[in-house]
């Protein structure tokens, strides 16, 4: 065995522990709150949130769920909240994509904590980037209340949600809402803002208030079903359509609703039969370096991704450290905007550094997303980056300038943006290749990203100077040893914060991804989006040249 194929078997060895470990920590998250969370659900006769999207979907179809790390390792002094307490993705149902958000009625009874709202947000704007009908299934008991001042009252916050109901009704979204169980307080509004509401007899139930504050409030003894039930909703107070005895039946009603919605104009992207790539997807999992500061040809990346592993580059001989062109991916057309991570040379003789963007690079990245723009392509931007190149050299050629320049046409860009992160992710580079800041209609990371505002050893050792320096001007003597106490600790906490983990809690990202699932995200984000049709006109606005 020789020196390559080692080194492709240690990368190979490196990446597969991290897919097992990311699919190991979705099984966890995948148990709600717990299997005997799971069991009283079940006894009660209700199907749990994936077991209602899994009945509701095509059988045999794809479900491409969003946010499963959401929350992760987050509020551990409430004892977590997987997924963020809702399970949610694009499903297909009666062959049509539809976005479905389901409340987890096993994490504290499908209580919203902050990143509750961040997500179901965030599921809403994908709904209305891409003009998906949306069906919500309900199940929680309204704001997690220790937690209230940071859900309620901001602009991104529970009243957001309501907000975008009613948009969603202007735009012409269709929106079904299924009541199969407690839909309380500001929460009764999501399905009665909806197009049609469902309700599930003996579980589901929707009022502004629960029979123990009727209680408290106005001295009232009603119970949940004569309050709030099904009977109440769709014989008394007409607020539900209708009403059923179980969860199957009212799954299969929103089946047959679906059947029957209207076919829309759609944006028309270019789509041929698909083609595999020539080159299998399998290998993707040895291309990465085991070390992320080690080189590597994207064009390999690129290879087993795209149709028939061909791709068009575009300036090929210039401005090399971001490599651009036209591919197919399961035969969508789509322009491609990747770092390049080996070292390259340019014509002028300069030796540029993998993963760095040059002034050159940015010129023709900016280019390349315009024309893209004019030929209504969308684009995918494939992220190992470091930043932009620094020094007086690219200061006086005007790295701000063209880097300035990149940014403005990813930013006024129109048509769809898709964004995979595969290797680091670091400050303006996130920018430049379409972070989370930019809009990308969906954004995913391999296991082995990393995101953050600098490197981790550049951050550390900066951290540790200002560290240092802020304890000598209070008097204190600082020796080696603590120097390297303090280093340690500054790197620990730095490293875990630019983990893809750490990202996805937070949703910086829609979700952490098996690298050989690549091609399949891609391929379903740019059919939702193809759902949308381009309605503004591309204009980038002042340049400098």
């Amino acid at each position: 065995m020789n020196e390559e194929e080692l080194e492709s078997n240690k990368n190979e060895d490196v990446m597969r522990r991290a897919i097992s470990t990311m699919k190991q920590r979705m099984g966890v998250i995948e148990q709600g709150g717990g299997k005997k969370s799971l069991e009283k659900v079940r006894q009660r006769g209700k199907l749990t949130a994936r077991e209602r999207i899994q009945y509701l979907i095509d059988k045999d179809s794809l479900f491409t769920e969003i946010g499963t790390f959401a929350a992760y390792d987050m509020y551990a002094e409430y004892g977590g909240c997987p997924a963020a307490g809702t399970v949610g993705g694009i499903g297909y149902i009666s062959g049509r994509q539809c976005m479905i958000v389901a409340n987890d009625m096993t994490v504290k009874a499908g209580a919203w904590f902050p990143l509750t709202g961040k997500k179901n947000l965030r599921l809403q704007e994908i709904a209305m980037e891409n003009r998906l009908p949306v069906i919500y299934l309900v199940d929680s008991a309204g704001v997690f209340l220790p937690m209230q001042d940071e859900i309620f009252p901001d602009k991104e916050h529970f009243g957001r949600i309501f907000r975008n109901n009613a948009r969603m009704s202007a735009m012409g979204i269709t929106q079904i809402a299924a009541v199969m169980g407690s839909c309380v307080a500001g929460g009764a509004y999501l399905p009665i803002m909806s197009d049609e509401v469902l309700m599930v007899e003996g579980n589901g139930s929707i009022f502004l208030a629960g029979p123990y504050l009727v209680k408290a409030a106005i001295g009232e003894d009603v119970d949940a079903e004569t309050l709030g039930g099904a009977i109440t909703h769709t014989e008394i107070s007409g607020i539900a359509d209708y009403k059923f005895s179980t969860d199957e039946e009212c799954l299969d009603h929103i089946k047959r609703i679906v059947s029957k919605l209207g076919h829309a104009s759609l944006a028309g992207f270019d789509r041929i039969a698909p083609v595999l790539p020539a080159k299998p997807s399998e290998e993707l999992d040895s291309i990465l370096p085991a070390d992320s500061s080690r080189p590597y040809d994207m064009l390999d990346v690129i290879a087993r991704v795209v149709d028939d592993s061909s791709f068009d580059q575009y300036k090929q001989e210039y401005g090399k450290s971001i490599l651009c062109g036209y591919a197919r991916i399961d035969g969508w057309a789509v322009g491609i905007v990747a770092n390049q991570r080996k070292i390259v040379k340019s014509r002028k003789g300069e030796m540029q550094m993998g993963g760095v963007i040059y002034n050159d690079s940015a010129d023709k990245a900016a280019r390349f997303i315009m024309n893209c723009n004019q030929k209504k392509i969308p684009l995918v931007f494939l992220q190992d980056v470091t930043g932009f190149m620094v020094g007086s050299r690219s200061e006086h050629a005007g790295i701000i300038k063209d880097g300035a320049k990149m940014v403005n046409a990813v930013a006024n860009s129109i048509v769809p943006k898709i964004t995979i992160i595969i290797g680091n992710s670091y400050g303006a580079g996130n920018y430049a290749m379409c972070g989370k800041a930019y809009d990308p209609r969906f954004i995913y990371a391999w296991p082995s990203a990393k995101i953050a505002v600098m490197g981790g050893e550049q951050a550390a050792k900066t951290l540790l100077q200002i560290q240092v320096a802020s304890l000598k001007s209070k008097g204190q003597e600082i020796t080696p040893e603590d120097e390297k106490k303090l280093l340690d600790d500054i790197n620990e906490r730095y490293i875990s914060q630019t983990t893809p983990y750490y990202a996805a809690a937070r949703l910086w990202i829609d979700e952490i991804i098996d690298p050989q699932d690549t091609r399949q995200r891609i391929a379903e984000g740019i059919k939702a989006a193809n759902n949308a049709p381009l309605e503004q006109a591309f204009n980038v606005g002042v340049f400098q040249v």
